[in-house]
């Protein structure tokens, strides 16, 4: 589903982000990206979402070379990633149930469709009673369903999660997980870049950690490794 072959990031500071990084990744798989600030979590999600390009390297999405593919193909490259944020970023002026749809009407989904899908997405997240609510009405972790809600509208292969417990509390976070774990066992392939130690450990998925740019460890079922 995800392949990186010897992938190098170098910013123009001369900062090396990533050193000859070789990952496979199946689909359905479950992976956590860990490692201390500034180890290259964000440089590596920030390549799949094909919003920074690499150095020098191979990137295969879905069987799909993304380091050829001409700029106004990103936006179907995306449709194939769903991502959800630390910060959410809804759109504070539409309703929940507006946030989600809009993620479908992009696509341009029929309204007939977007009828359809919303309210089975909502039910899935445990937000149906919330649908008429605002972002600014709801906690945390409700603003973080919804966003996973919209992530995941368009039935993308594979979800990319950047420190998605990052702004919410312990038994907050353990929800948010185990809604993620549901949907990686409906197919989802899941690749989360996270600091969060406990939910590494206590998940016992697969662990890539990194440092300084590599590779340090790959482990089927790992825990955190860390002391940051």
């Amino acid at each position: 589903m995800i392949v990186l072959k010897n992938v190098s990031k170098r910013y123009k500071s001369g900062t090396m982000a990533l050193s000859n990084i070789n990952i496979t990744i199946e689909k359905g798989e479950f992976v956590f990206l860990v490692g201390a600030s500034g180890a290259g979590k964000s440089t590596l999600v920030k390549l799949l979402l094909k919003e920074t390009e690499p150095t020098q390297g191979r990137i295969i999405i879905d069987n799909q070379n993304i380091t050829k593919i001409h700029r106004r193909m990103v936006p179907y490259l995306r449709r194939k990633i769903g991502v959800v944020f630390q910060d959410f970023r809804l759109l504070p002026n539409k309703t929940v149930y507006e946030n989600v749809a809009f993620a479908m009407e992009i696509t341009e989904a029929t309204p007939k469709e977007i009828r359809r899908n919303v309210p089975t997405m909502l039910g899935l997240v445990g937000l149906s009673s919330k649908a008429k609510m605002y972002p600014e009405q709801l906690s945390g972790g409700e603003q973080q369903r919804v966003s996973i809600a919209r992530s995941i509208i368009n039935n993308p292969p594979i979800l990319i999660a950047d420190e998605p417990t990052g702004n919410l509390d312990p038994e907050t976070s353990w929800e948010i997980m185990r809604l993620l774990r549901q949907i990686n066992r409906r197919g989802t392939t899941i690749v989360m870049a996270t600091h969060a130690k406990e939910i590494v450990n206590m998940m016992q998925q697969r662990v890539i950690a990194l440092d300084k740019g590599e590779i340090i460890r790959d482990e089927k079922r790992g825990g955190y490794g860390y002391e940051d």
